[in-house]
């Protein structure tokens, strides 16, 4: 990048740390800032600092926030007796989403992956586990992705926590809405099949 003058080629080798930004989406984000006014590119810095500086995890489910306890663990109307755990903070607002979950939620900050040296006491298991010991919960949905790894993630957790006496669902999975069985592989329909209701 010798071509660039040095703080642009600095701005692209930044830009493209980000997930999912290669070289040249990067260069066309490094020209794009440099044509914004100031005031925008403050504007921009100012927040990319702020969400740094602010952004912590909340000491009860472990999702990002800005206060500790988080708006869903502060909020008297959520269901305390069921929690639904998760990988992922984004996985926290795809199922706000839906709007159908009024309980509280658990983020684990990844799942077990030995082949990523990833173990149960590298993810948020053991805050969890203190958390069902001193709360009333009497349901814990697990709500992991349904690869390798989040399956074996939720038959670790499950394992632990079905001598508490608790109940231990998973999330149903199968075809999505739209779908069409003879696109879907075999172990999509295998789930959907297991996950099966009476009408």
């Amino acid at each position: 990048m010798d071509y660039y003058v040095e703080p642009i080629a600095r701005l692209i080798n930044e830009l493209s740390k980000l997930p999912g930004v290669g070289n040249k989406t990067a260069q066309r984000l490094a020209f794009y800032i440099i044509n914004m006014p100031e005031d925008q590119v403050n504007q921009l810095a100012s927040a990319i600092a702020e969400v740094k500086d602010k952004i912590r995890y909340c000491q009860i489910c472990q999702n990002i926030t800005d206060v500790s306890p988080c708006r869903i663990c502060s909020n008297l109307q959520r269901d305390t007796s069921v929690i639904c755990v998760v990988e992922d903070p984004r996985d926290v607002i795809a199922m706000e989403r839906t709007r159908d979950f009024r309980g509280l939620y658990h983020v684990l900050h990844g799942v077990i992956s030995p082949m990523n040296g990833v173990g149960p006491d590298d993810i948020k298991i053991k805050e969890l586990i203190n958390r069902i010991a001193d709360d009333k919960v009497k349901e814990v949905i697990l709500a992991t992705n349904p690869n390798v790894e989040g399956e074996a993630t939720a038959v670790y957790i499950s394992r632990l926590l079905k001598p508490m006496g608790i109940k231990v669902t998973r999330i149903a999975h199968g075809l999505p809405v739209g779908g069409d069985l003879e696109y879907a592989d075999e172990v999509t329909l295998s789930k959907a099949l297991q996950g099966r209701r009476e009408m």
